[in-house]
């Protein structure tokens, strides 16, 4: 089982990212949409990716291949394993549909935001129902992990420790959601902010990033 691979980004080709690793070896690894977008910026630099091995069935099960989807967090990647886990929610279907961060999802899930859901690509009114059904009341922990695989200007990912009660994204968080910002739109500010040149290195900087954000700044 391969569970990291870490590798120069050669290039990133829609859904799929080219890892050259020291050995000369280069990997094909897919990616859910939304860390394809994180990762634009960092071709040519040594990337991390935890990753999920898992075989694809083609042609109704006569040929099988083996897959490599990769994840910029250990939290990504649990959520996705956790998402196949829905009727209809097929792995090359989670990848696609993986448009937002995992939090925002996730809180979208908790809040039964359908509406949401069914924004994600290939995610219906009927799957959307179901995704919000069958995870119900088992998303919680994934809403707080903040900001999952924000990118900085230098190209290394910004993280807080899993977990960790004092986490820079997470007090900010829980100070706008008491402001009455909404979960998912708090989610997207505060992954912006992280994201920045300068990015704020405590919580009443970066609620207050977030409120130039918000304001068009």
């Amino acid at each position: 089982m391969i569970a990291k691979i870490e590798g120069i980004l050669e290039s990133i080709d829609a859904d799929k990212a080219y890892l050259k690793l020291p050995d000369g070896l280069t990997y094909e690894v897919l990616l859910p949409a939304y860390t394809s977008a994180r990762l634009s910026g960092s071709i040519g630099r040594d990337v991390t990716l935890h990753t999920l091995h898992y075989l694809e069935a083609q042609a109704q099960g006569a040929t099988i291949f083996p897959r490599l989807a990769g994840f910029l967090s250990v939290t990504d990647k649990q959520f996705f394993e956790l998402f196949v886990t829905c009727k209809g929610i097929g792995h090359r279907r989670a990848l696609r549909a993986m448009t937002l961060s995992t939090a925002q999802i996730a809180g979208a899930i908790a809040d039964r935001d359908l509406a949401l859901l069914q924004s994600l690509p290939e995610v219906g009114k009927r799957t959307a129902e179901t995704i919000a059904v069958t995870l119900k009341g088992k998303v919680d922990r994934f809403i707080d992990a903040l900001p999952a695989g924000a990118i900085g200007a230098d190209g290394e990912p910004v993280t807080t420790p899993a977990g960790a009660p004092g986490s820079l994204a997470r007090d900010a968080l829980h100070v706008l959601l008491q402001l009455g910002e909404n979960r998912v739109q708090a989610t997207n500010w505060i992954d912006r902010a992280l994201s920045s040149d300068d990015a704020p290195k405590d919580a009443e900087a970066l609620v207050a990033e977030v409120y130039r954000i918000k304001g068009g700044g």
